[in-house]
């Protein structure tokens, strides 16, 4: 798994939201993004992810920050999840794993004994210039707010 770094500038990368609308990471240039990785739409620790960021979006919002959720779920699932939550920043639905990849976060877990391929669940905070300026490996899923704005 070659997981980018802080310093390394992140790959372009063009991908579908939840609605379908292409979402480019040219769009968040002169922005400072925070793009999350999670398994799994609507499973409990995603879902409390998510939320965490959602009930603190504001005070993410008032440092300059915008949000990516990215998981390999489809579209119907990622727009479900964004629905049923309310979540106000778009969720990616990399199905063919162009994000997941360009971030290097697909790779060998361990769960129950059992070793698989899957998303670890990580987050990457990206400069104005697009490059990778924190990574957070180790996600509280209930406090990750509070990890980003720390």
């Amino acid at each position: 798994m070659q997981t980018l770094k802080i310093g390394d500038k992140v790959p372009s990368f063009s991908v579908n939201d939840q609605d379908g609308n292409t979402i480019n990471l040219s769009d968040y240039l002169e922005k400072k993004l925070i793009v999350f990785f999670y398994p799994k739409a609507s499973t409990p620790g995603c879902t409390a992810e998510a939320c965490n960021l959602r009930d603190n979006y504001a005070a993410l919002q008032s440092q300059g920050y915008e949000l990516l959720g990215v998981s390999a779920d489809s579209e119907k699932r990622q727009a479900n999840f964004k629905n049923k939550y309310e979540f106000p920043f778009p969720l990616l639905a990399d199905e063919d794993h162009t994000v997941i990849n360009a971030f290097g976060v697909w790779g060998p877990k361990k769960f129950m004994g059992k070793t698989y391929d899957g998303i670890h669940r990580m987050t990457f905070v990206v400069d104005e210039k697009g490059v990778v300026s924190n990574v957070i490996e180790k996600v509280k899923t209930k406090d990750h707010a509070a990890q980003l704005l720390a």
